[in-house]
């Protein structure tokens, strides 16, 4: 045949794999295509080169590979056969890891320079592999903001759904919980439901009939193992350039050197074409680090680090925001089930009302305390009065018996919308393993902290509901609830010298008792670092395709639309290939 014939055939083969979504003899966790990046050859060429595992790269990589030679590098490994990934009941355990070198940890703490400890995935299926399992689709009012196509929003998330999503079993705390919501005046109830609606709704998860946590990593079971390559424990520290002749006044991405876990340096190269990438689906840290680390980023700062500046874009790690959590710890007379997210109130006012039981959420909590304070008795000071001291006690006895799973208990927890307070992003090492700095500047905006009081005031009524009766002691006042908060360590956020360890209004306790529920985004939104295809401005050949993008955090939680728009942009991607060999 001709090269015209070609052609043709080519396009039929693609258009038919876009509408069909193949799903190969490869399944998790015994993908043929998945090996430590060890047995990576030291120079190699691929179409596409996607870097980072996580929600959205794996959604990527498999779209991609329906019609392209992809190749996956993911810095951490895989998440199948490990209990504190696969089980419910391992969730507080699966985000404690804190050795930012131990690469077989799924998770890597940091903590903002606001003083809030948080944790960034280093796993196969990224924040799906470590997160509390919630699938909620984002409101059409934000895919409308965006400009994603509704119907291909609509099959890229059900593309998704049908690997990963599942209705969740609704027991006792849970049930309590969404009918204290809709007491509360969380209206009206709109049953079981993945899209985002005001009101009180069951929302689905990614753990299944059996409790087992399915992660983004089991959407490349829709790969095409012929033509899908994935490295793990594979650590990119650079995105090479073209930059002479006609790439002078626009370099070009054509390669990544990376690591392996012995520290030994690979090169792979995209292959010549036009159409050919890298796509960047590092998340919030990683991809903004990562182009920093290949010399786009704020001049100075470059410069600072001894980088040399590709490109002077002050916009890299600029917008970075985090959806502040606060959160009621209640102890319960009764046993409760473990359980994670599955009813949610969205309110009308911007804050999400959310719950978790058994140790698990807490424990999440837990790990970000300080060794100090959960073995050692505190100690009298005489800068605090008797009633504070006596919470100061409780408070070192509460976080032992959650600790210790002697306790049961229920968390009842609210996130704001978008938020509208942001910061910034720096480098603090040229080692890409190193965790950047990141300043989320929490409650910066008055609007923040406006909702984060109306979602308390909605928890406290949830709290007092008949409905929740059983799973609270009547004794504990709602102000012994939020006092004992207070006085746990739940941050390292300075507090004033004079502090007693009480709060008078609920706005000081939003402040005091701040916490991260892992939503953090921007640092490559649209517009600023990346246009409207999220390709990376004043180069070619690169796009960054994550939640470093989002200017706010969509839905309830994330997850689903980073997923999602993995698969939407791997769609988008091939279709503008198809078109290309017409």
């Amino acid at each position: 045949m001709d090269l015209g014939s070609w052609r043709i055939v080519l396009s039929l083969f693609g258009a038919i794999s876009l509408v069909f979504s193949t799903c190969y003899c490869n399944k998790a966790p015994n993908y043929s295509f998945m090996k430590p990046a060890t047995v990576a050859p030291q120079v190699s060429y691929y179409d596409y080169i996607i870097i980072g595992g996580g929600t959205a790269g794996c959604a990527l990589a498999a779209t991609l590979s329906e019609g392209a030679h992809v190749l996956l590098l993911e810095r951490g490994g895989a998440p199948y056969g490990k209990k504190v990934v696969e089980e419910m009941s391992g969730f507080g355990a699966n985000l404690s890891e804190d050795d930012v070198h131990n690469y077989n940890s799924t998770a890597q703490q940091f903590v903002s320079e606001d003083g809030v400890v948080s944790s960034r995935a280093r796993v196969l299926g990224g924040g799906s592999a470590v997160n509390a399992g919630f699938y909620s689709r984002a409101g059409t009012d934000y895919v409308a903001k965006v400009g994603w196509s509704v119907s291909l929003v609509n099959d890229s998330y059900a593309w998704v759904e049908k690997k990963v999503a599942f209705k969740p079993p609704m027991l006792q705390f849970q049930s309590a919980f969404r009918d204290g919501l809709v007491e509360a005046g969380v209206k009206p109830y709109n049953g079981f439901t993945y899209d985002h609606i005001v009101g009180t709704k069951i929302g689905g998860t990614i753990f299944d009939h059996n409790g087992k946590r399915h992660t983004a990593a089991d959407l490349l079971e829709y790969a095409n193992p012929n033509t899908t390559v994935i490295y793990l424990f594979a650590t990119v520290h650079k995105i090479l350039f073209r930059t002479k002749g006609q790439y002078s006044q626009k370099p070009k991405a054509h390669g990544v050197i990376f690591r392996d876990s012995k520290g030994i340096k690979h090169k792979a190269y995209v292959k010549a074409g036009e159409m050919n990438e890298i796509i960047l689906s590092a998340g919030a840290l990683g991809s903004p680090q990562l182009l920093m680390l290949s010399g786009i980023g704020p001049k100075a700062h470059l410069k600072q680090h001894g980088l040399e500046v590709l490109v002077d874009q002050p916009m890299v790690g600029q917008g970075m925001t985090d959806n502040p959590m606060n959160a009621v710890m209640i102890p319960s007379p009764n046993p409760v089930e473990v359980s994670l997210i599955q009813a949610v109130g969205i309110t009308e006012f911007g804050s999400y009302i959310e719950a978790a039981s058994g140790t698990n959420f807490a424990n999440s909590i837990i790990h970000s305390i300080p060794a100090s304070y959960k073995t050692s008795q505190p100690t009298s000071n005489q800068d605090k009065d008797q009633k504070t001291q006596v919470y100061d006690k409780k408070a070192y006895e509460y976080i032992n018996s959650v600790a210790s799973e002697k306790l049961y208990a229920g968390l009842i927890l609210e996130k704001i919308i978008g938020p509208i307070s942001s910061g910034h992003l720096l480098l603090k090492t040229k080692n890409p393993s190193d965790n950047p700095s990141v300043t989320f500047n929490y409650f910066k905006e008055k609007e923040d902290l406006t909702r984060c009081v109306k979602g308390m005031e909605t928890i406290i009524k949830v709290i007092k509901s008949k409905s929740f009766t059983k799973f609270r002691y009547s004794e504990l006042t709602i102000e012994s609830l939020l006092t004992t908060m207070v006085n746990l360590p739940l941050n390292r956020c300075p507090r004033p010298a004079n502090d007693t360890g009480l709060f008078t209004t609920l706005e000081q306790f939003c402040k005091q008792t701040v916490m991260t529920i892992w939503h953090y985004h921007g640092g490559c939104q649209v517009g600023r670092v990346v246009d409207k295809n999220y390709m990376v401005y004043n180069v070619s050949g690169l796009r960054v395709v994550d939640g470093s993008t989002f200017y706010a955090s969509p839905g309830t939680n994330p997850q689903a639309t980073v997923m999602m728009l993995g698969r939407y942009m791997g769609r988008r991607i091939l279709q503008s290939r198809i078109a290309a060999l017409k």
